[in-house]
């Protein structure tokens, strides 16, 4: 998902199969070495293999391959193209897996999948030794992790930046807010001198976007969505906070009403055309807010910061994802190379040059010349690198539609944040069991 396909992670409306990985989801990187890994793959067996994922908007993977298949002409590898859209995606995928077929060799792992396909063994274990990660984003690496073994291949992440009007903010001689309060501070000062402006937009459409969103609030005013040995924390005082954060800016107006309405594409719109002071998105947002073809009345006159949180710095909702490989797949030991030959540091770095995908290997956030080019990545390292995943939940799909039920409830005015995220504990609890 470059991430506007989130991008990235919208796998709501499809149920799955399974219980939730709890604790024994180890939030920390597997340790190095195959102990204990799944022995019955046969990492030698080389052949023709296919690799599916959803729609290549950027165009360049098709080069990419081009280049391996050159380089391997006894182990060609045949792209599948998928739906651009990540329900259709995951179903392709399940379908094939459930049937026990081979017939996509390689998939692209939505992060938030991880647990399910693990779980249901539709995905190979790899050995680390075969596999190293050292290097990489320890989010990344914890989004492959499923009860200390791994899964996937860490291939693209990503990390919501805060988008602001700095020309607006410098005139006024004031920065980037860190917490919710200097934002509104920054906003009350702005925002009336610019009719038709409203001061802060984010998604809460009904769809995987407000799981992003209110799991980021919950985050960042210190509370949890899940605890780390896998219980619900929704109706914590914490978490209250976060979701109260979000109501009162509807019923205040710093946040729009139209915003109920937004995905990532109609919060972009609003932040170019001049109605938003500040917006949380991805960083594929940067290059078309950029543009100077007239679609954007903010080309250069915006930057981006971290989040903002209720005390201090935000936390951002883990977004990317992972090249695994089937468990019914045929020449797995093609697959093994080139997984690894795709996610080398440098074709990560070939891909952010060419279709912006943030990468997995952590040194290229401080590359100083991909800095230059890319003003917004040292921003978004430091975003991934403090980045919460949603809950790894085998059964994601329920997970995600509760919290969206109980969040566009309390957003719309229909119950208190109380009420409905007590109700949402309940039903999370019944999940869990």
């Amino acid at each position: 998902m470059n991430n506007k396909t989130t991008k990235r992670a919208l796998v709501a409306t499809l149920a799955a199969a399974g219980v939730l990985a709890t604790a024994a989801c180890s939030s920390t990187p597997a340790s190095s070495g195959s102990a204990g890994a799944d022995t019955t793959a046969d990492w030698t067996k080389k052949g023709p293999i296919t690799y599916a994922q959803g729609k290549d908007t950027s165009g360049n993977l098709k080069a990419e391959i081009d280049e391996w298949n050159a380089a391997n002409p006894d182990q060609k590898v045949t792209l599948i193209e998928l739906s651009d859209s990540a329900d259709q995606q995951r179903d392709a995928m399940v379908q094939r897996a459930t049937a026990k077929s081979g017939e996509f060799s390689v998939i692209s792992m939505d992060v938030v999948w991880t647990a399910e396909f693990a779980a249901n063994q539709w995905v190979q274990e790899l050995p680390t030794d075969k596999f190293p990660m050292t290097g990489m984003l320890p989010s990344a690496v914890d989004g492959v992790t499923y009860f200390n073994k791994v899964y996937g291949y860490p291939s693209t992440s990503d990390g919501a930046l805060l988008y602001f009007r700095k020309d607006l903010l410098d005139a006024k001689g004031l920065k980037a807010p860190t917490t919710w309060a200097e934002m509104k501070t920054v906003c009350d000062a702005i925002v009336p001198e610019h009719p038709g402006m409203s001061c802060y937009a984010g998604q809460f459409q009904k769809y995987e976007g407000l799981t992003v969103n209110v799991a980021e609030a919950i985050n960042s005013a210190g509370g949890e969505v899940l605890t780390k040995d896998g219980k619900p924390a929704v109706n914590t005082p914490a978490a209250l906070s976060g979701v109260q954060w979000l109501v009162d800016g509807f019923k205040d107006g710093m946040i729009p009403k139209e915003a109920i309405t937004f995905k990532e594409e109609e919060s972009r719109q609003a932040f170019q055309d001049g109605k938003l002071l500040f917006l949380r998105n991805w960083p594929y947002v940067y290059q078309l807010a950029q543009k100077t073809d007239g679609s954007s009345q903010v080309a250069g006159k915006f930057a981006v910061a971290p989040l903002p949180g209720k005390d201090g710095p935000g936390v951002s909702t883990l977004g990317g994802h992972n090249m695994a490989i089937s468990k019914f797949a045929d020449n797995k030991g093609t697959a093994m190379e080139f997984i690894k030959w795709m996610n080398t540091q440098d074709n990560q770095k070939r891909r952010l040059k060419t279709s912006s995908q943030a990468p997995t290997v952590q040194s290229l956030y401080s590359d100083s010349s991909l800095q230059t080019e890319f003003p917004y990545l040292k921003d978004l390292g430091d975003s991934i690198a403090t980045a919460k995943p949603r809950p790894k939940a085998v059964k994601y799909a329920d997970v995600t539609l509760a919290v969206q039920d109980a969040t566009y409830a309390t957003l719309q005015g229909q119950k208190t944040p109380q009420v409905a995220f007590d109700e949402l504990q309940t039903k999370l609890t019944d999940l869990v069991k």
